[in-house]
């Protein structure tokens, strides 16, 4: 068994009278993407929250690397690349510039395939931020997020919202480096098709609770190759 990238231990968080996460326990070793799907509020952005070190376990535990992302942020969150739905860049930040403010956060940062990336992007190094469409500004997050060479890639809803173009450059532009570097990427979408394109190993949640976990072809092979969207709604009771 490779080592556990992602371990989590009968995790429990609530906000008031709402249960998000339920006693979930989930460990993802190294080198594979884990699609992480259930409808809005499910709890998928809670939990990556927790793998980020934003929230503090109130009872069980997250590691990361081995590592409690809230006591030991750097070590841990160092090796992390991390792409979302809202890409909160700095507008008055040029491209070029954030692309150099990022660098010194990142000991593994590449500068060369940084460049790569905006080139096959097409992204302007003197365009404000602000001034970016939603697609162009998700292609820049994804350089951030990529050219840090993290071990671990966290993409939280990354294409929501884009268009099918978009869409294609950012699950390329992942797909492409999986391989050659062992990375290992948590994909957390609503948009069953592309995890299903992606993913090895599929994770649902409903409403805090973990109602399936495991590696796709088994998943598929035990609902008779149902797709994962028909899958989810068996399961799940609805559409996503």
């Amino acid at each position: 068994m490779s080592e556990a990238v992602i371990d989590i231990s009968n995790l429990t968080r609530r906000f008031g009278a709402t249960t998000a996460l339920n006693s979930v326990s989930l460990s993802f070793p190294r080198g594979r993407v884990y699609g992480l799907v259930g409808a809005n509020g499910a709890g998928k952005t809670t939990l990556i929250k927790h793998i980020l070190g934003l929230l503090k376990a109130e009872s069980g535990s997250v590691r990361i690397f081995g590592l409690d992302p809230v006591e030991e942020p750097v070590p841990a969150l160092s090796r992390i690349g991390y792409l979302s739905e809202e890409n909160d860049l700095p507008g008055w930040m040029r491209v070029g510039e954030r692309m150099r403010y990022s660098r010194a956060f990142y000991k593994n940062w590449d500068d060369a395939y940084a460049e790569e990336l905006r080139q096959a992007f097409s992204l302007d190094p003197s365009a404000k931020i602000k001034d970016l469409s939603k697609g162009q500004k998700s292609r820049a997050g994804l350089i951030v997020a990529l050219a840090c060479r993290p071990e671990l890639l966290v993409l939280d809803e990354p294409s929501s919202g884009l268009d099918p173009i978009v869409r294609r450059d950012i699950l390329g532009a992942v797909m492409r480096t999986i391989p050659d570097e062992g990375r290992t990427v948590l994909f957390s979408s609503h948009l069953l098709d592309e995890v299903e394109q992606v993913a090895d190993h599929v994770t649902m949640i409903r409403q805090g609770n973990v109602v399936m976990s495991g590696p796709l072809a088994e998943i598929k092979r035990a609902h008779r190759d149902k797709s994962l969207d028909e899958i989810f709604v068996a399961l799940a009771g609805a559409k996503m």
